[in-house]
């Protein structure tokens, strides 16, 4: 857990102290939230996992449903979250859960404890992972960091070389690169850790059959009772780091291409990475000509009156791996942490 994590530990365990989720309600708790989901799968050992902020335990999320329900909060489809918010429900705040990528551990192991709670979900799915033509590139440099003793890179900024043999030496790599890379073009990026992968044996397309949902599952899931499929794009690039014609593709395709697999309409659309500089105004804009009738990006925040106006831009909070906590539920669903975060602002599309 890097310092940024320990300050949100020690935000939620101040406002957990102080009980400010429940005083505080009032200046920061919106309509309504949209939580991001991705892996779900039971607790894993292995001392390495720089990607563990991605997946909770269902035991985590049985707690957080419960919590919610215990709250009196409304669990709701995305649907009903864009008709809320157009139309507001004074004092019935809403729940919206929303899942990344398409894993297979969201039907093993999610979908049983959301069944239990009869709660609406929506599973945002990139067609080149359900047929094995993208890749999970940020498990690539996971599996690839693991497997090496060393590493050495030339990059466009420079050499890049650590010793990886310890836990603790492959975390600090992985952060290390992976913040640097996510600087630079995709492209560099996909090559560094392509390059990488070869060095270790690893197997992309592999990765993806291990994680991701195939066609046939998804077939059998949209339809349904209480399941939404969004688009994720074609491939989960970071849109805005590409051309405009790429990026309008990869955000028009992927609709085109999940209703003829699926054959239904695909309503809703989930912005890879999705933080401001992965998705901005210009892909906003994008999502809204596509015909979506909400996009969401990974900006933290509340949903609030004023996003009726910017259903293209919807922020989302995220159930974090490393923050598997009620005292984190509570403090995330009060709404407290992200009036610090966004500076007082309730509505930020810029």
């Amino acid at each position: 857990m890097n310092l940024r994590h320990h300050a949100f530990s020690a935000v939620f365990k101040a406002i957990a102290l102080s009980r400010a989720d429940r005083w505080g309600r009032g200046l920061s708790q919106g309509a309504g939230v949209i939580l991001t989901l991705h892996h779900v799968r039971p607790r894993r050992t292995a001392g390495f996992q720089p990607n563990g902020l991605l997946e909770i335990t269902p035991e985590f999320l049985d707690s957080a449903l419960t919590l919610i329900r215990t709250e009196g909060y409304d669990l709701v489809s995305l649907d009903d979250a864009v008709i809320r918010l157009k139309n507001p429900k004074p004092g019935r705040f809403f729940v919206a859960l929303t899942f990344d990528d398409g894993y297979r551990d969201n039907i093993e192991h999610a979908w049983p404890v959301l069944a239990k709670h009869n709660a609406p979900w929506t599973l945002f799915v990139t067609p080149g992972f359900a047929e094995r033509s993208a890749r999970l590139w940020w498990l690539e440099l996971e599996e690839a960091i693991r497997a090496l003793p060393r590493l050495g890179l030339s990059l466009p900024d420079g050499e890049f070389a650590a010793r990886t043999e310890s836990d603790a030496e492959k975390q600090r790599a992985f952060d290390r690169l992976y913040w640097r890379l996510r600087k630079q073009p995709e492209a560099i990026l996909l090559s560094a850790i392509s390059e990488l992968a070869q060095q270790a044996g690893i197997d992309a397309a592999a990765l993806v059959e291990r994680e991701c949902l195939p066609w046939e599952t998804l077939r059998s899931l949209s339809g349904a009772p209480g399941v939404t499929i969004g688009a994720h794009t074609l491939s989960h690039p970071m849109l805005a780091k590409h051309a405009t014609d790429f990026s309008r593709r990869e955000i028009v395709e992927s609709k085109a291409r999940l209703e003829a697999e699926l054959g239904m309409p695909i309503r809703h659309f989930a912005y890879p990475v999705g933080d401001p500089t992965s998705a901005g105004p210009r892909e906003f804009a994008m999502a809204q000509a596509a015909g979506f009738t909400s996009a969401v990006t990974t900006r933290p925040g509340h949903l609030f009156p004023g996003h009726a106006a910017h259903l293209h831009a919807l922020p989302r909070v995220s159930l974090n791996g490393l923050h598997q906590t009620q005292e984190a539920v509570r403090a995330l669903l009060s709404g407290l942490p992200f009036l610090l975060w966004n500076r007082g602002r309730k509505v930020h599309v810029v």
